[in-house]
C-alpha cells in the first residue's frame, strides 16, 4: 500500500494506492485546502484516522525544493521533513519529490487521451523531454535519457530572471521591478502572475476595466475571471491580458525546450493550461514557443502536448515509490 500526494500551495491531495500488481489502484483519495492547515502532519494524520490502511511506502510531490530529505514548501509557511513522517506514521519510508518531478514520473502512467497535442513535431524516442506548469506557481522539470529510459528531475526554473522579448515587455518588467525587488517568470507565469499582467495592462491606460469586473475581481478568484471573460470575449482587457500571458508561456516553454534539449518531448501541466485549452490551441503558445532564431527549426520539431489529467503529479508519486521498493535489495 503506498500513500501518494501532490502538495501545492492552494491544495494538497492524498491517494491510497493499492501497489500489488502492474497496475497502480486508487483506494481512497482526498483533497484538502493547503492554507487551512498547519502542515503535512496535520493533513495526513487526517486521512489516515479515515482511511485505516497499514501503509509500507509514502511519497509526496511539494511545489518547492526538496533537499536532504527536507522541504520548505515555496508559497505555504510549512516545513517538511521525510525522516519525522516515516516515524511519526511508521511508514517503512517515504520520499519527498519536487512537484513537477513527481508529474514528470506520472506522464509513463497516462495515456493518449489524457493529452491534447498542440504540436505533433517529430519525437525521438531517445531524447530529453521536459515539462513546464503554471498553477499557483510555476514549475519546471526534465527527463533525461540514459541509453535505456528517461529519468525525472527536478530544477527551479521558474525562478529564473523574466527576460522580456519587446518594449511591451520591457515596461511590464519596470512594472514588477516597482513592486518587487526581482522579477521572475513566476512573477508572471502563475495564477497570481495572470492577475499581475491584467493590472499591468489597466494601470498603463491599455484598457478599460468595467465595474462589474471591479467587483468580480474583488469576490472572486482574479486569475479564473480574468481568462473567463477573456474567452467568452466579453471584456478587450481580459483578451488582451490572456494574450499576454499566453505568449510569456510559450515563449518560457521554449527556452526551456532549449535548455533541456527536448526533442523527446514538451508537456505543459498545471492547472492552468486545461481551463485556457481553447486559447492555447489558437497559434499564440506556438508562435512564441518557436520564436528563437536560428533555433526555429529545432523548436517546430518538438511535440509539444498539454497534459489534461489533473492526477499526474499523484500518480507519478505513486509510480515513483514503487520503482524505489522495485529498486531495493529484499
Amino acid at each position: 500500500m503506498i500513500l501518494a500526494g501532490d502538495i501545492g500551495g492552494t491544495k494538497t491531495n492524498l491517494a491510497l494506492f493499492d501497489a500489488d500488481g502492474e497496475q497502480l489502484e486508487i483506494i481512497a483519495e482526498k483533497k484538502f485546502d493547503s492554507q487551512a492547515h498547519a502542515g503535512l502532519k496535520e493533513i495526513v494524520s487526517a486521512f489516515l484516522q479515515k482511511h485505516r490502511l497499514t501503509v509500507d511506502q509514502a511519497c509526496f510531490g511539494i511545489a518547492g525544493p526538496v533537499r536532504d530529505e527536507r522541504s520548505v514548501t515555496t508559497n505555504l509557511p510549512w516545513e517538511i521533513d521525510a525522516r519525522g513522517l516515516a516515524k511519526q506514521f511508521g511508514f517503512r519510508s517515504v520520499n519527498l519529490l519536487n512537484d513537477l518531478e513527481a508529474n514528470a514520473y506520472g506522464i509513463a502512467a497516462l495515456t493518449a487521451d489524457d493529452f491534447m497535442i498542440l504540436n505533433q513535431g517529430i519525437r525521438d524516442p531517445i531524447g530529453n523531454a521536459a515539462i513546464i506548469a503554471a498553477g499557483t506557481g510555476l514549475g519546471e522539470a526534465g527527463l533525461y535519457w540514459d541509453g535505456r529510459q528517461h529519468h525525472p528531475f527536478a530544477c527551479e526554473g521558474g525562478h529564473t530572471d523574466f527576460a522580456p522579448r519587446n518594449k511591451l515587455e520591457a515596461e511590464l518588467l519596470r512594472f514588477l521591478l516597482k513592486r518587487h525587488t526581482r522579477a521572475s517568470y513566476e512573477r508572471v507565469l502563475s495564477g497570481p502572475g495572470l492577475y499581475t499582467v491584467y493590472q499591468f495592462l489597466r494601470d498603463t491606460g491599455r484598457g478599460e476595466e468595467p465595474d462589474w469586473l471591479a467587483q468580480e475581481l474583488k469576490h472572486k478568484d482574479p486569475s479564473a475571471v480574468i481568462s473567463q471573460a477573456a474567452l467568452e470575449n466579453r471584456v478587450d482587457l481580459c483578451s488582451r491580458a490572456l494574450e499576454l500571458f499566453v505568449s510569456l508561456y510559450g515563449a518560457e516553454a521554449g527556452n526551456l525546450a532549449l535548455k533541456m534539449m527536448a526533442t523527446g518531448g514538451m508537456y505543459i501541466g498545471g492547472g492552468i493550461a486545461p481551463r485556457i485549452i481553447q486559447k492555447l490551441r489558437d497559434g499564440t503558445f506556438m508562435k512564441a514557443f518557436t520564436a528563437k532564431g536560428r533555433m526555429k527549426p529545432l523548436l517546430e520539431a518538438i511535440p509539444v502536448r498539454v497534459i489534461l489529467n489533473d492526477k499526474t503529479a499523484l500518480l507519478g508519486a505513486a509510480h515513483c515509490a514503487r520503482l524505489q521498493v522495485q529498486s531495493t535489495p529484499s
